[in-house]
């Protein structure tokens, strides 16, 4: 697989790519809703795409694949490392959606913090698997205290008066 070998707005580029190559291309920042993943689809611009949880809107639409199901790529569900929970979230979406390739761009805790947000910290066994947590939710407790410590600047935004004309 390569991800991303192209611009990611460029279908067309991607398309013209991926039909001269037996490697899998995998879109991943192209995908910002379903309706780029069906533009892909329909070009052929990749084999496998990576729906992050948090650039598609959510789990609800991350899952809701209803229009893509019968087409020709494969899904992995991202979270990216910006955003430990959501990391979590998509070792979850991956194993609940079922028709995920596979949870992609999560790894161990310890790869990126001393000390995680989150509990149990994620951890990548000798064959190179992850273990999705059977907790309630994402089976993820966030250490708000943890968060708490770490917090350098707070703003608290309260909605105004609406006006109407």
């Amino acid at each position: 697989m390569i991800e991303q070998p192209l611009w990611y707005d460029d279908f067309y580029f991607h398309s013209m790519l991926q039909k001269r190559l037996a490697t899998a291309i995998c879109l991943d920042e192209s995908i910002r809703n379903r309706r780029d993943a069906l533009a892909a689809i329909a070009m052929e611009s990749c084999r496998i795409i990576n729906i992050k949880v948090g650039r598609v809107g959510g789990f609800s639409e991350a899952i809701a694949r209803t229009p893509m199901r019968r087409r020709s790529a494969a899904f992995q569900c991202g979270a990216a490392e910006c955003w430990r929970r959501a990391s979590g979230g998509a070792q979850h979406c991956a194993l609940v959606a079922g028709e995920f390739l596979a949870a992609g761009d999560v790894s161990a805790s310890a790869r990126y913090w001393a000390e995680d947000i989150i509990e149990p910290e994620v951890t990548v066994s000798a064959r190179g698997e992850i273990e999705v947590p059977r907790g309630i939710g994402c089976g993820f407790t966030v250490l708000r205290d943890r968060i708490e410590s770490l917090t350098v600047r707070r703003r608290t935004l309260r909605a105004s008066a609406r006006v109407t004309a």
